[in-house]
């Protein structure tokens, strides 16, 4: 396997993840009916320090489904390159044999079948039960969490993130860094850090916007294992693009590459050992940054949701990806002597909710925390025959009810959704409940606006947010996936200039181009605009879902992508 040449060829220890220690055997075990929690959870690696990654678990604290992305494109220096690998290619790549659990867990290809077969995934209390074996091995192991941690539920909304602090609290979370937790607002954001939160929040790139100077810890020393270890955060750099600025108006974040270069620096200098980067900013700008700051030894990337089996190593920097929504745990093994890192051991451990046990402390702790709400969470509002899922650079099912339902709720031409990555999926024949609907809309600006566009503008915002997703460099990705659009087709070439790449733009209900000067009916929701209006997007989808009683979802052919 690639990383693996390249752990030998650097004289590290190279990743045991599975390949020495029963990777291949999986989908034997599974036939044989001898998958456990033991086989799942394994045992570390060699070394003195012991990190533990969780990131991006929106809020879900239940076992959930989710589906990986079919399409997950990457472009310049980052095309073909993992994690822009999906389906066949990503198993070939990695060893993993079709229809086996890593098939089901890592990739889309047959997820219904497959997930039929193996369950949900995730929970905080089989988390908590993985947390505990490792530390029975290994007791003063780091946890860190990779922010988006505090957003995506029912509860999470109603208690500004409470819950989940609580939880994380609970699961004794060393660390944290940050991207959504700020659309909570500055003031809950700052309340949380001074009185509920026991990690450090961490963030090296917030600076206050008035002083210029930092505006949280940049980093933290630990000493584990006799060593000493600098965790440096990094929140998402571009939070006032891709979320509303006026909910942190004093704040400016930017990925300020020689910010971090003298972190990392002003670390090593503190007595460092090793430099780890609690990192948000996604897996192709971490991948620059480890390229250009020297002296990182691990960056435990987040915010595209990517999960990964064995690390990417950029120079002398090993990136983890360990996915998201509480699908995965990654846990990291450090061999550091005289003073720097020698080895590395990685295991991403799948949280397969019908083979780990539940912790009984967290699954109470958990359902207490939910209790308030519970009777609201479970009102059934519909029926799916389709799989509802939500990852990928353009429209998922979820996305494309969202879009019918404000089409048909708020009498519009066009619907526009934004290219969030959060969000459960749903398999056909499953009820949807409110919580459902709330796990793929739950946001603290939620209005469904309607207004009038002309198709210039249109045009201009698709160019716009196709250019965060596919400029060829990293820096200047700054939003999530494509806008999701309903009522509307057009021709995506993203190998070309930002203004040239969407063309062959449709009406589809008439099957006329649109046209620059005519204006249409849009409706859409989470704009970042200040005093945006109307009903929140949340009982727009559900009024949709009850008028139809059986949602179904035809396959979404509107969208001509040109991969280069």
């Amino acid at each position: 396997m690639i990383a693996r040449r390249h752990f030998l060829q650097a004289g590290l220890a190279a990743s045991a993840l599975w390949g020495a220690s029963g990777f291949g055997n999986w989908s034997r075990l599974a036939a044989q009916q001898r998958l456990g929690q033991d086989d799942l959870i394994g045992t570390g690696g060699p070394g003195n320090v012991t990190l533990i990654h969780i990131t991006d678990i929106h809020a879900q604290t239940q076992p959930i489904w989710f589906r990986e992305p079919e399409i997950n494109l990457g472009v310049g220096e980052a095309q073909g390159l993992v994690p822009h690998v999906t389906g066949a290619a990503f198993r070939k790549l990695y060893g993993i044999e079709d229809g086996s659990p890593l098939d089901y867990a890592l990739t889309y290809d047959d997820f219904v079948a497959l997930g039929r077969e193996y369950g949900r995934m995730g929970g905080l209390d089989r988390i908590a039960t993985v947390l505990k074996a490792i530390r029975a091995e290994r007791p003063d192991a780091l946890l860190l969490d990779g922010g988006d941690t505090w957003q995506g539920s029912l509860p999470a909304l109603r208690t500004e993130g409470a819950d989940m602090v609580r939880l994380f609290n609970a699961l004794g979370t060393d660390a944290m860094t940050s991207h959504w937790e700020f659309t909570l607002g500055i003031d809950r954001v700052n309340e949380i850090i001074e009185t509920e939160l026991d990690p450090a929040f961490l963030g090296a790139n917030i600076f206050d916007a008035m002083w210029d100077e930092p505006a949280y810890e940049p980093f933290k020393l630990f000493e584990r294992g006799g060593t000493s270890i600098a965790v440096i955060g990094q929140a998402f750099p571009y939070l006032p693009i891709a979320n509303p600025s006026w909910m942190f108006p004093d704040l400016s974040f930017g990925v300020r590459q020689e910010r971090m270069a003298e972190v990392v620096q002003e670390a090593r200098d503190a007595g460092a050992e090793v430099v780890v980067v609690l990192s948000h900013n996604g897996f192709d700008v971490d991948r620059k940054m480890a390229a250009q700051v020297p002296g990182i030894d691990v960056i435990l990337t987040g915010h595209t949701h990517d999960a990964l089996p064995e690390p990417v190593l950029v120079g002398n920097t090993h990136l983890i990806a360990s996915g998201s929504h509480g699908k995965f745990v990654s846990r990291v093994d450090l061999d550091v002597q005289d003073g720097a890192l020698k080895g590395l051991t990685h295991r991403l451990i799948p949280i397969f909710s019908d083979v780990i046990a539940p912790d009984p402390e967290m699954t109470a702790l958990v359902e207490e925390t939910r209790a308030p709400f519970k009777d609201e969470m479970a009102e059934v509002l519909g029926t799916t025959e389709s799989l509802l899922y939500r990852r990928g650079n353009f429209n998922g099912t979820w996305d494309d009810l969202i879009c019918n339902a404000l089409i048909s709720e708020r009498e519009a031409d066009i619907a526009l959704s934004p290219g969030f990555r959060w969000g459960a999926s749903l398999m056909p024949g499953q009820e949807i409940t409110r919580e459902d609907v709330f796990n793929a809309t739950a946001m603290s600006y939620p209005e469904a606006y309607r207004s009038e566009m002309t198709g210039e503008t249109l045009k201009l915002i698709l160019e716009d947010v196709a250019d965060n997703l596919f400029n060829p460099d990293p820096y200047y990705q700054q939003g999530g996936d494509m806008v999701r659009v309903g009522g509307m087709g057009y021709r995506i070439d993203i190998g070309q200039p930002v203004g040239s790449r969407v063309t062959e733009m449709t009406l589809l209900s008439s099957g006329e181009k649109i046209d620059p000067s005519k204006t249409y009916v849009v409706a859409g929701w989470a704009s970042v605009n200040e005093g945006t209006e109307g009903p929140a997007i949340w009982d727009v989808v559900e009024s949709h879902i009850r008028n139809q009683g059986t949602v179904s979802i035809d396959p979404n052919t509107s969208v001509d992508v040109v991969a280069g």
